[in-house]
This record gives C-alpha cells, structure tokens and sequence, in this order.
C-alpha cells in the first residue's frame, strides 16, 4: 500500500501531471455490450483500482483506461467492497502504472487546499481547484465537504491534497444549494487496502444492495435518482401513410426523484426482439431542467423497422422489451434557474 505523510507541498501543475497520470475513465457494461454507467477511478497499486461501488452497480463487466491514454484495460473483478461507505477496489491486469499515494484524512483541515480529478459527462482528466469547506460527522464515521466541482462521470476519483497525497475519493453528492459535494475520507480506503482478497465477478456488487449508506443524510446522486419509463410511439402504425416522417418517433418518460433540479440528462434506449435480444439503440439528450420531483416526456428516433419488428400492428406501445437506461445528468444550479425563470 502506497502511503505517505513526509512528501513536500506540490505546485497544481505537477500534481495534475502526477494524478493524471493514475487516474482512469471506468466504462460499464451489461451483459449485452451496452453502457450502464460513467465513472472514474485511480490507482492504489498496480493492477488495483479504486472507486465508488454506486460507479460499478448494475454491470457485469467494463474496461479502464488511463486519462489521455488508448489501451483499454477489461475488469477482471472485485477485490474488495465497503458497502457502507460506496467504496469499491477492482482489479485489471498488471499495468505498471503509478500510484497515488494515500495521505491521513484524518489530519485534514477545514480550508485546506485540495484538487479533484476525474471525468465529468466523459470529459477525461478534468483538474479541478477548491477547498475543505467541512467535515462532517455521520454517525460514526465522517465526510469531506469540498468546494472542487464534483459532477457524474467524476465519482470515485482522486481527492489531493497539496502534497498530491489523496485525502478522499470524490462521490457525487449534493444536499441543496452551491459547491455542497463530498468525497470520502482516503483513510477508510487504507483499512480496504489491508484485506483486500482475490478477485470476485462484478455481479457480486449488486447481489446486496446496502441498507444503509454514509451517503444517506446528504441525499445520493447517482444515475438511480433519475429514471425513464412509460414509453410510447408517437403515432400508431396504421397512420403511417398520414404521417410518413412521425414512423420510428417515441416519446419517454424523464422523471426526477431527488431533491435538486437536474439537467444535461443522457439516456440511452435499448430496444430488444420477440427473443428478447437487443435489437438497437438510442441515445437521447434532454437539456433542460426536470425540477425536483417532476418528470418531463422527451422525444427520439429510431429506424422504423424497428418499430414493425417490436409492436403491434395499430398500437403505440411495444410488443416486447424497451429499457431506459439513464447513463448520466449535471444538477441545475441558480444560473440555470435565473436563465429559465428570469428575474421575479
């Protein structure tokens, strides 16, 4: 296990050159190929990746690869969960690549300077700049509020310290309001490192959903708290002759179920045959604001065959399966409300 508390205080520049440098882009994906979920990672020591388990859930296999690098490296599996508090270690084949030391978060200050690295909306080696604006005591165990921006995609990066030492890994989570996010404290990822075991599939991450999360009080954001359903064509077959262009048009259900506003939402759409084999795909953008609670209907195409493959003559509804798979969303802030709304 890389630690260490005697390094000196680094320049941003070096420490952004040193953190991308282990720092990873985790795609995952079902069973079937398709992407469940975005996320980001980095390394404990060689062929050993740490991140959040929330990043790898609902997937049964996925690849790394190393920010501004090609090689794709697959996930070999799990070597260790902590369930509690949405930490998870994976193992790849042995890269040679350098790992970031872990620094003691428990000797981490309330205006502390710190940098958070990941890949926000896929957007590889994102170097962000903020400080330690809280510790927070939950129940027993604690979480660093940072002021560093912390989008999905970013989940489960490196959170550094001045002396590029990683004090806590980035969790995307907000509870209401500007620059609310937390990251993890580096020291529950030690204990973790100390019985990490062999390799298990990563279907083992979903096989015991926790009951309880350090997360809870803070309201989670992860990809569960906005959904898709209520799928529908948007016209019935038998009108196609009226309305050529409408043929392949459906319309879905966004519905947000957390406490803040979101945006930017992506969803893919995956469409399966009478033998429940996936046929094809889309991918839709939804730009604008779903408000906390609500739900919005967006709108994509796909080639009409598939709608004559997977429905009912004269029916708006599919015959066989759709699932709606929401791969990732930004939180709306007070500019994009004031953008919206205007001033009242």
């Amino acid at each position: 296990m890389a630690v260490s508390n005697t390094a000196d205080a680094q320049t941003a520049q070096q420490i952004a050159k040193k953190a991308f440098s282990s720092t990873v882009l985790l795609v995952m994906e079902d069973a079937h190929g398709q992407p469940v979920s975005l996320g980001s990672g980095f390394f404990v020591r060689d062929g050993e990746i740490a991140s959040n388990l929330h990043v790898i859930e609902g997937a049964t296999r996925g690849y790394t690869k190393v920010v501004g690098q090609k090689t794709k490296y697959d996930i070999e599996g799990i070597t260790g969960i902590d369930r509690d508090r949405d930490l998870v270690l994976l193992r790849i084949p042995a890269t040679r690549t350098f790992s970031l030391s872990l620094g003691n978060s428990d000797a981490v200050q309330v205006g502390e300077s710190i940098y958070a690295v990941g890949n926000p909306q896929g957007l590889e080696g994102t170097f962000s700049q903020g400080i330690v604006s809280s510790i927070r005591g939950v129940g027993s165990d604690k979480l660093l509020q940072i002021t560093a921006p912390i989008s999905p995609g970013s989940s489960g990066g490196p959170v550094l310290n001045s002396k590029g030492e990683v004090i806590g890994v980035s969790v995307a989570t907000f509870s209401g309001g500007q620059n609310l996010n937390f990251a993890i404290p580096s020291n529950y990822l030690k204990g973790m490192l100390a019985k990490a075991g062999m390799p298990k599939p990563l279907a083992s991450a979903t096989s015991q959903k926790n009951k309880s999360s350090i997360l809870a009080p803070f309201g989670e954001q992860s990809t569960e708290g906005v959904i898709g359903g209520q799928f529908i064509w948007n016209n019935e077959i038998a009108l196609r002759i009226l309305h050529p262009m409408l043929h392949g048009s459906y319309t879905f259900s966004l519905q947000n179920k957390l406490r803040e506003g979101v945006k930017n939402v992506y969803a893919l759409v995956v469409f399966f045959d009478s033998n429940n084999t996936p046929l094809d795909t889309d991918i839709v953008n939804y730009k604008d604001i779903i408000d906390p609670g609500l739900a919005k209907r967006v709108t994509g195409k796909v080639d009409g065959s598939v709608q004559k493959l997977t429905t009912r003559e004269g029916s708006v509804t599919l015959a066989t399966r759709v699932e709606i798979r929401v791969l990732d969303f930004q939180m709306a802030d007070s500019v994009d409300y004031f953008l919206r709304d205007g001033l009242k």
